[in-house]
């Protein structure tokens, strides 16, 4: 049989390399990362129908209805809230056996995240990288839909940073303490609640900004998971593993 005459170049070390795994999630991460989704889709679903029973909210000690209310909800739709139908009672037990959950599940993540140094190693928000020009930079590569940096990959960049860290370090433990300072039990467990934040009605002010700024957050990472590439986003929190774009690797 005749040669061919245009064969095939052997592969090379030039040729482009096949997509690449590294580990992007640790264990502890993935699960705290699923039970937030139960936890947090339930949390705010009940607590939209908590606020349909009173939807005004104060600054203070004291609120009622012919108090003047520094802001009136919406009335949301019972395909938002849970349960779908008016029902406070039930819907502050689902509120509060999953802030149970919500709440032991941060204090889990965080302490391991502490002993496997996550947070040291990925979280850590370093001078030079709040420099207006690496935040600019890292702004301008966002709008341009750039979210990995090549050199790094898989690292957090500084707005993820300061996205994660404001969200774990202030916003979640603020929706929990100003959760407990609504309680009148804990409020006799714990009477310096009522003081740090100003009052019972000033707290669950503070409690629903807390819940609207985590809603907003979700959206967000939402957004950019889906413009980051979805399929390979939700695997690596699944298994762990996340594939580097091949123009990456």
């Amino acid at each position: 049989m005749d040669a061919d005459p245009n064969p095939e170049p052997p592969a090379s070390a030039d040729a482009a390399p096949r997509p690449r795994f590294i580990v992007k999630h640790r264990l502890a991460t993935r699960l705290w990362h699923w039970i937030n989704v139960v936890a947090v889709f339930i949390l705010l679903g009940s607590g939209m129908m908590i606020s349909n029973a009173h939807p005004h909210l104060y600054w203070g000690r004291y609120g009622a209805n012919f108090d003047h209310a520094w802001f009136d909800p919406p009335r949301f739709p019972g395909w938002l809230t849970i349960p779908s139908t008016y029902n406070l009672a039930l819907g502050r037990r689902w509120h509060l056996f999953f802030a149970l959950v919500f709440a032991f599940a941060l204090l889990g993540f965080i302490v391991w995240s502490l002993v496997n140094r996550h947070i040291q190693r990925d979280l850590r928000i370093r001078a030079g990288e709040v420099a207006p020009r690496h935040l600019w930079h890292d702004v301008r590569e966002h709008l341009a839909f750039r979210f990995h940096d090549p050199d790094r990959p898989g690292a957090y960049n500084i707005l993820q940073k300061l996205a994660y860290v404001g969200t774990i370090f202030v916003l979640l433990p603020l929706a929990i303490l100003t959760g407990l300072t609504l309680s009148p039990g804990m409020d006799a467990a714990w009477p310096w609640l009522l003081d740090l934040f100003g009052g019972r009605q000033s707290a669950r002010s503070l409690h629903f900004i807390a819940a609207g700024a985590i809603a907003a957050f979700i959206i967000v990472h939402l957004a950019l998971v889906l413009l980051a590439g979805p399929v390979r986003e939700v695997t690596s929190m699944i298994t762990g593993r996340w594939r580097i774009p091949e123009d990456e690797a």
